[in-house]
């Protein structure tokens, strides 16, 4: 029987030793992100990352997976891939929503302004490069880290 990447997880005990994949659906409510971030700790722990890098990517995730929630369109996924390249191993964190959010007129929440707005760049300081690409289906943006 042959396996693809798809059909293998951390979690199912056998792991190839290129790549290795897990998606989130990402649920419409902010309190419900927790739940995701204790899974992505979950899957962290499995691919036996070390405990640097795995906080670093705890924070990127939670970051990325807030901003979509909060200012995209749903559905919104998260993608976790575990793969060889440029001569490491690197963790890449996607983000995949269906694009932004018409922006309220109302003037916001009952929060300051400077709560807000440095999601970008601790993605940037934590990850070695991060983008984003606009396609058809929304905006997909992701963050490598690099994985000792």
């Amino acid at each position: 029987m042959t396996r693809s990447n798809e059909d293998v997880t951390a979690r199912s005990g056998w792991m190839p030793t290129e790549v290795a994949e897990e998606v989130f659906p990402l649920p419409r409510i902010l309190e419900a992100l927790a739940a995701v971030r204790r899974r992505v700790r979950g899957v962290l722990i499995d691919w036996d990352l070390s405990p640097d890098v795995a906080d670093d990517a705890l924070l990127v995730v939670s970051e990325m997976i807030t901003n979509a929630v909060t200012h995209a369109l749903s559905p919104a996924l998260l993608r976790l891939s575990r793969v060889k390249g440029d001569g490491c191993r690197i963790l890449r964190i996607e983000v995949t929503d269906a694009g932004p959010a018409a922006q309220s007129r109302q003037g916001g929440r009952d929060t300051l302004p400077e709560e807000h707005g440095r999601g970008s760049a601790i993605v940037a300081a934590l990850s070695f490069r991060c983008g984003a690409r606009i396609h058809p289906g929304g905006v997909t943006r992701w963050a490598d880290l690099r994985v000792r």
